[in-house]
């Protein structure tokens, strides 16, 4: 069943990567088929986008396969200090693939054509599929405690089925026995069971019974934002003049920085745990972030662009090690039936979230305006930074030692 699901998984994200590059070429080779045949150009656009969401849905599926459920798995048995390196390897490797993947592409595009990029992007899918499914299917059948993970949570879910399936026959039974003074309670549990076969709800509720959920919606919060070198703060960056040379600078800036987060996480989450560590770097993030707030004072265009982009970069470090604790502890706290679901219902929060930072983008669309979003934004990461402290009070009871404050303070003043 594990090796179906995997085989699956990584011909649907290959092939629409595949046909999406197909639709490209075609587009950009017949250039008048917009004015020739409009219908055919219609749907060779459709169809770019819908492979493109199916290969991004695809993606994002073996993203909380891999780092939800088999990061765990393979781990257990082994010092805590293993699930740490591995957390932070994978997402370098993700931040690294994220930093060369456009530099590959903009070299290709600009010294051979638009048309041998999308080719290039068809022909690597291709290829990678094979190469793809050997690794994984190496490491499946490698590590045995992958298979039988899969097969406890298919067992799982067959006896939830089979028990739900008979607590719903008896109700349906118990309701007939009832007068009708009993109408109100029929109908109350008829529109439960109408809710029960709705998946997305019965994932939210899984998700909201999680010990870790204010630390889920704390890392889901920063996604709604325009402080990263996203489409909407690069269109601002050139409206105020910034040369696209600089924004590509300071995006590979801040990518470097962002990698050196995941080699910064380990040594800090060895010495002060992992929810502590969550704590230092949500709070690091707002420090480097008040710089972006500053950039609002500054009535100088260049100044103040140039301060935004400072302030971005910066941040990169404490929210790639605010994302890793906080996954670390959703791997540790939440129960193994439940890993995948709570991955789903993250990345769906985070996704949401995403999308809405854009759509206050179209809601404040004047570059002018742009200094209300980067407050916005600021505000939310506030609200986040504030989410994740009270977690960590109702965890611990207290935010710093501060016996350990005081007797450092009379040290040095003695």
């Amino acid at each position: 069943m594990g090796c179906q699901v995997l085989r699956l998984w990584l011909i649907a994200q290959n092939l629409s990567f595949i046909i999406a590059g197909a639709t490209v070429i075609a587009l950009v080779e017949f250039s008048t088929l917009k004015s020739s045949n409009f219908t055919a150009f219609i749907s060779l656009v459709v169809l770019t986008n819908i492979s493109g969401a199916v290969a991004v849905l695809s993606t994002l599926a073996g993203t909380i396969l891999i780092e939800r459920e088999w990061v765990v798995v393979i781990s257990e048995g082994h010092p805590p200090e293993n699930l740490t390196k591995i957390n932070s390897i994978i997402r370098r490797i993700d931040l690294i693939s994220k930093l060369i993947a456009p530099v590959i592409t903009g070299f290709i595009i600009s010294f051979v054509s638009l048309t041998a990029s999308a080719v290039t992007l068809a022909l690597w899918n291709a290829i990678s599929v094979w190469v793809e499914y050997w690794l994984f299917i190496s490491v499946y059948n490698g590590i045995p405690a992958l298979g039988e993970s899969s097969q406890r949570r298919i067992s799982r879910l067959s006896s939830s089925v089979v028990g739900e399936s008979s607590s719903t026959s008896k109700e349906k039974e118990s309701m007939l026995s009832h007068d009708e003074g009993n109408s109100a309670l029929t109908q109350k549990t008829w529109l439960m069971n109408i809710f029960e076969w709705i998946p997305w709800l019965d994932a939210g509720k899984v998700y909201l019974q999680q010990d870790v959920v204010l630390p889920g919606v704390a890392l889901a919060l920063l996604y709604f934002t325009v402080l990263s070198f996203g489409t909407l703060m690069t269109a601002a960056l050139e409206w105020e003049g910034v040369p696209a040379f600089v924004i590509g600078i300071g995006r590979g800036i801040s990518a470097v920085i962002g990698i050196g987060a995941t080699f910064v996480y380990p040594v800090i989450q060895s010495r002060i745990s992992t929810l502590r560590t969550g704590l230092w770097s949500i709070w690091s993030q707002w420090i480097f972030l008040l710089i972006c707030v500053a950039s609002i004072l500054v009535h100088k265009s260049t100044l103040s662009a140039y301060l935004l982009m400072a302030g971005v970069a910066t941040s990169r470090l404490g929210l790639w090690t605010f994302d890793l604790a906080v996954i670390q502890q959703m791997q540790d706290h939440v129960p193994e039936s439940d890993r995948c679901v709570v991955g789903g219902v993250q990345n769906s929060l985070q996704s949401t979230l995403d999308l809405m930072s854009y759509v206050m983008g179209i809601i404040i669309s004047n570059p002018k305006d742009f200094w209300k979003l980067i407050l916005l934004s600021f505000l939310v990461v506030t609200l986040a930074a504030l989410l994740y402290t009270l977690y960590v009070y109702l965890v611990r009871k207290h935010l710093f030692h501060v016996e350990k404050l005081l007797l450092l303070m009379v040290d040095r003043i003695s």
